[in-house]
């Protein structure tokens, strides 16, 4: 019997594996399961590296969103803070400025005016026949004080175009030449001229009035008449004059040509430059009426003789006539100055007396005039008042015949309490009342 001979290379594997061997067409290879694990895994992978890159992708666009909306917040946070802020401080501004137009405010406000501006006068007074060395320092120190306070209100109002006139230019000089070149002779001349004529004339030309309650009115009537004060004071009645100011040792004698041609330059320096920082380069300013200037002001001024005749110049002609009239007025007031004033102490007192008396005039007029029609219009409101309430008592029938008399209470007062007169005096007027307060003043007298 024949034994078995060997197996064959099949016989060695399992029977799976022989499947995997007669089925040749859909056996997979190792390869192909090395192939399909590996790349499953490294899909897997990929996608993970694209969530996480998606994910970093998405934090860093969300944190740099934030980062721009958060500027933005801090920018509009800042805008808003600073808005509050303006808007604080113009109410602040606001309320600071109607407690200084306060009644009470004001008031007060006035009262220190009108101490100090008396207070002024009395000292200037004492210091010119005391010590007139220090005439000229009291004339710097309330310079020092009023120009930067009229400059303050001046720009407040829009009015800051009239600080360009002459009569703060030749302030301005006469501070240069005091402190800083006393011994300038052509200076000094122009500023002793210009004092005297511009300056002092202003005090008519423009109505300066002295009025102690009123800052406006003693500023304007100080700049006029305070340095023609001042001069008259270092040429005639300042002890050793020659030693404080040199240059009066080179003039004991005025030359009225060489004074006049002087204080001409200055004036005409002056008025190119005003014509070109003023009139030229802010003409649009002024012809819009947001600016004033004197030259305008005089123009609108029909009471005043320079307003009437400049209205009748053709309006291209109004500028270059109106400055060679100045230049012309001006030199024309400087003629007494330099032919008279200066060798004079008898006429120069005279000619300041004279300026000061018109500042006097004027301001009595202010006073009687302006305080005169508003107790005229109080009155005429008081009279408007009880005749309305006769009025209206009388259409209800309360009216009662004859005069009768009110009653008070202790404390109550007749004066200021209109509207209790007409409701307890219904059919007394005004009249009535002021003549019976005359018949009573006359039988006291009797």
């Amino acid at each position: 019997m024949e034994s078995p001979g060997p197996a064959t290379g099949a016989g060695y594997f399992s029977a799976p594996f022989e499947r995997f061997i007669r089925d040749e067409t859909g056996a997979f290879t190792l390869l192909d399961t090395m192939e399909t694990f590996f790349d499953s895994r490294l899909d897997l992978l990929q996608r993970q590296i694209q969530k996480h890159s998606d994910r970093l992708k998405s934090k860093a666009e969300e944190a740099l969103k934030k980062r721009v909306q958060s500027s933005d917040v801090l920018a509009e946070n800042f805008d808003r803070e600073i808005k509050n802020f303006k808007l604080k401080v113009s109410l602040r501004m606001q309320n600071l400025a109607e407690s200084w137009h306060s009644a009470k405010v004001v008031r007060t406000r006035d009262k220190v005016s009108f101490f100090f501006s008396v207070m002024s006068l009395l000292v200037s007074a004492l210091l010119f026949g005391l010590a007139p060395q220090w005439i000229h320092i009291a004339y710097t120190v309330q310079g020092l004080y009023l120009l930067p306070l009229r400059a303050y209100q001046y720009k407040k109002r829009s009015w800051h175009y009239f600080l360009f006139d002459l009569c703060y230019y030749v302030t301005i000089l006469n501070f240069i030449y005091m402190w800083f070149f006393p011994s300038n002779t052509a200076l000094f001349m122009a500023c002793y001229s210009l004092s005297h004529g511009s300056l002092a004339s202003a005090v008519i030309t423009w109505r300066n009035s002295l009025v102690f309650h009123d800052t406006d009115k003693v500023t304007s009537l100080f700049v006029h008449i305070y340095a023609p004060f001042t001069f008259t004071v270092i040429r005639h009645f300042y002890p050793n004059a020659e030693d404080r100011f040199p240059a009066l040792k080179a003039l004991p004698y005025l030359n009225p040509v060489r004074a006049l041609l002087m204080s001409g330059a200055i004036y005409i320096c002056w008025q190119l430059m005003y014509w070109k920082f003023v009139l030229v380069d802010r003409r649009s300013k002024i012809a819009s009426g947001q600016r004033t200037t004197s030259f305008s002001f005089l123009l609108n001024d029909k009471r005043s003789a320079i307003g009437r005749a400049l209205s009748t110049v053709p309006p291209k002609y109004r500028e270059s006539s109106f400055m060679t009239g100045q230049l012309v007025y001006s030199l024309l007031t400087e003629l007494p100055a330099v032919f008279l004033l200066y060798d004079s102490p008898m006429w120069s007192g005279a000619f300041l007396l004279f300026i000061f008396s018109v500042s006097v005039w004027n301001g009595g007029g202010f006073y009687i005039e302006v305080f005169g029609r508003k107790f005229e219009r109080e009155l005429e409101a008081l009279r408007k008042e009880l005749a309305d309430g006769s009025n209206n008592n009388s259409n209800n029938g309360n009216s009662r015949s004859g005069r009768s008399s009110p009653t008070f209470t202790d404390g109550e007062s007749l004066v200021g309490t209109p509207l209790l007169l007409a409701q307890t005096l219904p059919t007394t007027s005004l009249d009535e009342l002021l003549a019976e307060a005359e018949s009573s003043d006359k039988d006291k007298d009797l």
